[in-house]
């Protein structure tokens, strides 16, 4: 029971940290599809350009994790030091390589075939995100070392604080008033660069000043590159934020592919790939718990103890996934009308988070296995994984049955496709993760 509520404190504490951030999501959603449905439309192919690219960096970030806990198990706190410093050689490589192709996604709209009235906006939309991800991806550096030594509440205040600047910041700018003219998309953009900013000074405040991260001299500095952490880190965080990717990716780019079938079409399924990401997030916490505890374990050398975390996890993981996926399926069409006035979109979208629900049910089950195989160093082979059924079979399956039909069926030209592929890809992923992590316990 003990480690039940270690894991249940931390993964809660976490949570409404990600909720807090997710709810970015949620008003930029919501702000953009009152403002107008072609800037909804917009932000729905631009979130999904950041969000890969986010998300993929910041996997790698996230893979330290088990290093930094492992060492924290250890009672390794100058090596842990070292470490975090260490990593800002890292962070500074993933903001060039994300700033890149934020700045310059002028072909990845044409090869998506996005109609040409929405990329302006896209690429405004993008080119202030990318000024926000130096501080967004320090500031989940920050994070993972909190997440690391279990204290994950010093990140989740400053989540929670942000919302209440967010919000109204990106009604501000979208719509406009007192001077300023409305922006549409970009607006919420520019909220977004304000918050993360305002988020990341905090977060160096506190490690400037409080008496826990004393003993890790973090504020030392950090010294030439050390190759052989830093080999150890690439090692570790490529794999891994290459499977995140490919994961955000097999339903982040269904946004791209499902724009050639119009605004409707891609109003509708930002609004089902928000609601997904925000279900994901409670799986997502219970993951980082579950692979901080075993890291924890294994770095003291108590290989059940981190067995039993691993137990723990499942089991919560499992049950929340019912649980949300049934009142997804209870409230989806009242759901659908809070993000968008459209009845049309409405119309549409309510279905598609029939979908949603079962595609989170196998979601929450895979995103846990990742964590609990990268506590063992396991990364390559769930990268394989990922790329031959979600990509493979989730994305490129949709894209099938959506624009060509399979044998005796006709194209079905309907955001739909695209859930149905990658439910069905992703319940085949976490069954062969699941297996993969019994084998590994039971040695």
């Amino acid at each position: 029971m003990a480690e039940l509520r270690t894991i249940a404190r931390h993964a809660g504490t976490v949570l409404a940290g990600q909720l807090a951030t997710m709810a970015y999501g949620v008003t930029d959603t919501i702000v953009a599809g009152r403002y107008a449905e072609a800037s909804l439309a917009a932000l729905s192919v631009g979130a999904a350009i950041y969000m890969s690219v986010y998300v993929g960096l910041m996997g790698v970030t996230q893979a330290l994790l088990p290093v930094w806990s492992e060492l924290h198990g250890a009672r390794q706190a100058q090596r842990l030091g070292h470490s975090f410093r260490q990593g800002l050689y890292l962070w500074a490589l993933l903001v060039a390589v994300g700033m890149a192709v934020l700045l310059n996604p002028a072909q990845l709209l044409h090869w998506a075939d996005v109609p040409p009235s929405l990329r302006g906006e896209v690429h405004d939309y993008l080119g202030v995100l990318a000024l926000a991800l130096p501080a967004a991806l320090a500031f989940r550096l920050y994070g993972t070392l909190n997440q690391s030594l279990g204290h994950p509440q010093l990140v989740t205040w400053l989540q929670l604080g942000s919302l209440g600047l967010k919000i109204p910041l990106s009604i501000w700018f979208t719509f406009g008033g007192l001077g300023l003219p409305a922006l549409g998309a970009p607006g919420c953009a520019w909220a977004t660069l304000l918050v993360h900013t305002g988020m990341l000074a905090l977060a160096l405040w506190l490690l400037r000043t409080r008496e826990l991260y004393a003993a890790y001299q973090l504020w030392q500095w950090p010294g030439r590159p050390d190759r052989a952490l830093l080999g150890a880190f690439l090692r570790l965080g490529i794999p891994s934020g290459l499977t995140i990717l490919v994961e955000v990716t097999s339903f982040t780019l269904m946004a791209l592919f499902i724009a050639r079938q119009g605004t409707t079409a891609a109003a509708a399924h930002q609004i089902a790939a928000n609601l997904a990401a925000v279900l994901y997030m409670a799986p997502l916490a219970i993951g980082i718990a579950s692979s901080a505890r075993a890291s924890y374990w294994l770095g003291a050398g108590q290989p059940a103890r981190a067995r039993h975390a691993v137990g723990v996890g499942l089991s919560l993981v499992a049950g929340g996934a019912l649980l949300l996926a049934g009142t997804l399926i209870l409230v989806r069409e009242p759901l659908a009308a809070v993000y968008a006035s459209s009845g049309d979109v409405v119309t549409l979208a309510a279905p598609l988070l029939l979908w949603v629900a079962l595609y989170h049910l196998f979601d929450g089950l895979q995103a846990l296995a990742v964590f609990v195989l990268r506590c063992w160093r396991i990364t390559l082979a769930p990268l394989a994984i990922y790329a031959v059924l979600l990509w493979g079979l989730g994305l490129y399956g949709g894209h099938v049955l959506a624009y060509e039909g399979v044998g005796p069926w006709g194209a079905l030209n309907h955001p739909a496709a695209f859930w149905m592929a990658g439910s069905v890809a992703m319940a085949m992923a976490a069954l062969t993760f699941w297996l993969m992590i019994w084998r590994v316990l039971r040695k």
